[in-house]
């Protein structure tokens, strides 16, 4: 883990004493929009992805790629799984890692460098370049989610009957991920990053009243916002998909795993059940990453054999 300071790599992990111990995630950069009459419009075969199987935000946008039909049209180079010294890398000797499709990079931070050589900041995934400009337009996962939802809609292929964010149930939505944001999607880091224990406590236990609440939630609704599958029910499940084989342990999320919650984990079951979905998992890359690339965690850097899951068994929410 690491990050550019001025043009200029720095391996250096984040600074939790300053903080008391507790973990705070810098804010993404490259913010731009993709929108017809900017400089960045929707086109086939323009713009490129760069990803992570293993991190849940890059997670997000291969699942709206794949939800809408976006695979012929936005095409994706994965970093191997195992970050280390020069962060995430390309090599294409890992099942499920490629190459740099564009430039033949050995680290994701020279495209970071080729977008902007006086990049001050982390460098992470998801990326979304534009080859005409050579660029990043965003690496911003939630900017990126609604853009991939809505901006390629008037192009042959697309899906269009899915809408991951109805009008009529935004507020609902901004709502629920604001909460779950904070509390869960990075509650887990900020749990399995602290360096106090008074940091750790604090974290843990916000992350697991939400956890109960959304036991609470979805005892009464099938989805997030009820009957349909919405974008704050993907931005979850990137989580949940990991909690037990990852956060759980190597995190210390170990109140209570989500096969706990019979909810939770039928819900989870179901969503991973969904058309095109368990072909954007890989628990391997997920494993290997997370127990490898924390050295301050995990100094073994040993992956452990289990937990025994099984995303295909019977959800039952139906009912």
């Amino acid at each position: 883990m690491g990050l550019l300071v001025d043009g200029v790599w720095h391996d250096q992990w984040y600074d939790t004493e300053s903080t008391g111990g507790r973990f705070e995630r810098p804010e993404t950069v490259f913010r731009r929009t993709l929108d017809p009459a900017g400089d960045f419009p929707p086109q086939a075969n323009r713009y490129h992805l760069y990803v992570s199987l293993a991190c849940p935000w890059a997670h997000r946008i291969l699942i709206v790629r794949a939800l809408k039909n976006l695979e012929s049209l936005i095409d994706v180079s994965v970093v191997h799984p195992y970050m280390g010294n020069g962060g995430w890398h390309f090599a294409d000797d890992y099942p499920g890692a490629t190459a740099d499709a564009l430039y033949g990079s050995q680290f994701l931070h020279q495209l970071y460098q080729k977008a902007d050589p006086q990049y001050t900041g982390r460098v992470t995934v998801p990326v979304l370049w534009d080859r005409e400009r050579e660029t990043i337009v965003n690496n911003e996962s939630a900017d990126l989610l609604r853009m991939l939802n809505q901006a390629f809609n008037d192009l042959p292929g697309v899906n269009r009957e899915i809408d991951l964010y109805p009008a009529e149930h935004a507020n609902t939505i901004d709502t629920l991920n604001a909460r779950i944001y904070d509390t869960v999607n990075n509650g887990v880091y900020k749990s399995g990053f602290a360096t106090s224990q008074e940091a750790y406590e604090t974290e843990v236990h916000a992350l697991f009243e939400s956890l109960d609440w959304l036991e609470d939630r979805l005892s009464t609704h099938r989805y997030l916002v009820g009957d349909v599958i919405t974008e704050a029910d993907w931005r979850l499940f990137t989580t949940l998909i990991r909690f037990d084989a990852v956060y759980v342990g190597h995190f210390k999320c170990n109140l209570r795993r989500i096969a706990d919650y019979p909810n939770l984990s039928g819900y989870l079951r179901e969503l991973y059940q969904q058309p095109k979905i368990a072909e954007t998992v890989s628990i391997d890359h997920i494993k290997r990453h997370y127990y490898t690339s924390h050295p301050m965690i995990n100094p073994t850097g040993v992956i452990p054999a289990g937990p025994i899951l099984d995303f295909d068994a019977p959800h039952e929410r139906g009912a």
